[in-house]
């Protein structure tokens, strides 16, 4: 085979004879990878919550996903510019006669961190929690939002 792929037979076409080489190389770097990739594979978990930070001139506006977490599981803290959404999804036990065909739901704790842009007046966080999705209003300390400058004129 190795003959045959360096000479091009039976067209007799001369090609590089480490073209070859190089190309069993990359299939044996493959082979290797997907061996140990399922024997020292860390698990793989995506963000959670995802979330959508926005902001107008006042406050920032901040939606997480939670889908089936309890309010109470929750904990959330603002210091400065930086929010903590941490918790713990709770996901009931199957009957130990259960046979999973597909395991995607993970239970546990979870903790997410944003860095906001600037400073956050903690006194007056807002939070709202419902149908899964926490609402958040975080308004902005007075040296941070945007002032209006008048110009004169002579």
């Amino acid at each position: 085979m190795l003959w045959r792929r360096t000479t091009g037979w039976p067209t007799w076409d001369w090609t590089n004879p480490f073209d070859e080489l190089d190309r069993m190389r990359r299939e044996m770097d493959l082979l290797a990878e997907g061996l140990t990739r399922g024997l020292f594979r860390e698990p793989v978990a995506g963000v959670f919550p995802l979330m959508n930070v926005t902001e107008d001139n006042d406050n920032y506006y901040v939606r997480a996903e939670l889908p089936g977490i309890n309010a109470d599981d929750l904990d959330i803290s603002v210091t400065g510019d930086t929010l903590t959404v941490s918790g713990e999804r709770k996901i009931p036990d199957e009957d130990e006669k259960a046979r999973y065909h597909r395991r995607e739901r993970e239970a546990g704790k979870f903790s997410r961190v944003i860095a906001l842009p600037s400073q956050v007046d903690t006194a007056k966080v807002q939070a709202h929690y419902a149908d899964g999705i926490i609402s958040l209003i975080l308004p902005k300390v007075e040296t941070a939002k945007p002032k209006l400058i008048p110009v004169k004129t002579s």
